[in-house]
């Protein structure tokens, strides 16, 4: 089906329903619903169609249309389309009827709506805080307009704890976190345990939430917005700068040269290489086979190396432009690339092999953390995630961008649900990156690396991309607006959708498989500005705010004690 077949179907169902719509491309459709039936089509899209749901985005449009709005996104793969469904909200009223009692991986979006735009899902089974500190106050919303970007609130309750559901009967609450041996960033699961088994648990991240979205609408321009999305995610850089700015293109109605579409493709592929190869040797670490740790990390190494001297540095690419890149591949480049990719395929080849072998490594992965079919299509799980439970989902094909139409690759799948399926996902990937790279360098066409764009970009208009991370899809959706920059950008990574999974992927399993089962999602979190101290001399804990750290930090940079 196109965009306009979609768009007939739902037509032909709800006559009457659509107030407005769009459609700005065959593979692109948004349309304008009325608020009283946004429940039955949602119903029908996700149930009846079977469309994938993608997110759901809450915007503060008061100074423009004079309303809130919410967009419900979905997929339908097999098709190439993506569908937005958007509700106008009164400005006195913003509520909404929740939908996450039909789709139930919208339950974090719908309490993020809530959090930093006060949309309130009328309804929703759980409405507990999900993005803002346990301490701000529940009147400030900071992704309103009228909220500056650098605004402290002056109620602020640093010392308001998290109100955590209590342990079911015959349980007891274990603290998986926020800091943890195996977790290099901030989470907190609050295990159930029952003996040594996992009966249930409940999360609470966040804890460091840095206000990108802010950021873009309030201070940042289009082309400085690339910068900050790269430091979204520290593996997931390149992924974030060029999804980014695919949806901005798409929004403005330009397309980026042909030659930028095979080097965002090339330096892609080679992050999600150098990010599973990363995943490969770090799994291995918490299984405790350091053999194929320390393998990983010396085959990664010349992907580091290459990737540094055509962008001039190891991770932050600084690669992508509205309408392009800033980096070429030079005739040198590719030689040098190409040694590279034929050095790790021998490499990785041998690797492969020990794996598959490997019985140790199969007992401890082989039905733990499972996550069938049933859980990918209620919680909207992604990546290596759905198609190790043989889901062949893969937004490189199913929504191509990029020179990813004009390279041929296969969708790995296998079918085990379980940590061992997305292990062997991961490790025969690694392969149809080698295979997309050479043909991109074989393919790409002569030719400037960049638009030149001399008019202001469209007011107004909407646009959203899906590119396939290595740890799934990254989905932004964004509004363009005036002054050089958006009205709305909303980043929805794979972790946001994957995290939801895991209560039901450790669900009555053994506590010692917590830490595999998590690693198996690849979770991506942010740094950490809030710690515990623990004198060892006497054994107190002390917990520093925000403000004495700063004065710390200030105090060393001075030289006082």
């Amino acid at each position: 089906m196109s965009a306009r077949d979609v768009l007939n179907q739902i037509k032909g169902k709800f006559d009457g329903t659509i107030l407005r719509m769009d459609v700005p491309e065959d593979n692109r459709l948004f349309l304008y619903i009325r608020k009283d039936k946004i429940r039955d089509l949602v119903r029908y899209v996700f149930r009846d169609l079977d469309a994938r749901y993608v997110i759901s985005i809450g915007m503060d449009d008061r100074p423009h249309s004079g309303t809130f709005l919410v967009a419900h996104n979905f997929a339908f793969d097999k098709d190439h389309v993506l569908l937005s469904l958007l509700v106008n909200l009164p400005a006195e009223y913003p509520k909404i009827d929740t939908i996450s009692d039909i789709v139930p991986g919208a339950n974090w979006a719908e309490r993020e709506m809530r959090d930093l735009v006060g949309i309130e899902a009328v309804g929703c089974p759980n409405m507990k805080r999900l993005v803002l500190p346990d301490g701000w106050p529940e009147n400030c919303h900071p992704l309103r307009k009228d909220v500056p970007w650098n605004f402290v609130p002056p109620e602020y309750d640093e010392n308001k704890e998290y109100p955590f559901d209590e342990a079911p009967k015959g349980c007891v609450a274990v603290p998986f976190g926020p800091f943890h041996p195996t977790l290099d960033e901030p989470e907190h699961f609050r295990l159930f345990v029952e003996g040594e088994i996992v009966r249930g648990c409940e999360y609470r991240g966040f804890m460091v939430h840095r206000g990108i979205e802010k950021l873009a609408d309030s201070v940042l321009t289009y082309n400085e917005i690339p910068m900050l999305a790269e430091r979204i995610c520290g593996i997931c850089g390149c992924v974030h700068s060029v999804v980014y700015a695919q949806a901005v293109e798409q929004a403005a109605a330009i397309k980026a040269t042909e030659r930028a579409e095979f080097i965002r493709t090339i330096m892609l592929e080679i992050e999600r290489l150098h990010s599973h190869l990363l995943w490969c040797g770090l799994a291995s670490h918490i299984l405790g086979f350091d053999t194929l740790f320390m393998q990983s990390f010396r085959i990664r190494e010349p992907l580091m190396w290459i990737a540094e001297k055509i962008t001039g540095n190891r991770k932050t690419y600084s690669l992508c432009l509205i309408g392009g890149v800033r980096w070429d591949i030079t005739p040198d480049l590719s030689r040098d690339l190409r040694g590279v990719l034929d050095g790790i395929e021998k490499e990785w080849i041998r690797v492969a092999d020990a794996v598959k072998g490997d019985k140790n490594v199969q007992k401890r992965t082989r039905g733990v953390g499972v996550a069938d079919k049933k859980l990918v299509k209620e919680a909207a799980l992604l990546g290596p995630i759905a198609r190790a439970s043989g889901v062949a989902i893969d937004a490189r094909h199913d929504h191509p961008y990029a020179a990813y139409d004009k390279v041929e690759f296969d969708v790995v799948v296998e079918d085990g649900c379980d940590v061992w399926s997305r292990l062997m996902v991961r490790v025969r990937e690694v392969f149809q990156s080698i295979r997309i790279i050479r043909q991109c360098l074989e393919k790409m066409p002569e030719g400037p690396i960049q638009l030149k764009l001399t008019d202001e970009l469209p007011a107004g208009r909407f646009g959203m991309s899906s590119i396939e991370a290595p740890r799934g899809e990254s989905h932004h959706y964004v509004v363009t607006g005036e002054n050089n920059r958006p009205r709305r950008w909303r980043v929805r990574a794979p972790t946001y959708q994957n995290l939801q999974g895991v209560p039901a992927m450790i669900k009555d399993q053994q506590l010692a498989d917590m830490t595999i089962s998590l690693g198996s999602i690849d979770p991506c979190f942010s740094c950490t500005d809030r710690m515990e101290v623990v004198d060892i001399r006497t054994g107190k804990m002390k917990i520093y705010s925000q403000e004495e750290l700063r004065k710390l930090v200030r105090n060393s940079e001075a030289g006082r004690p």
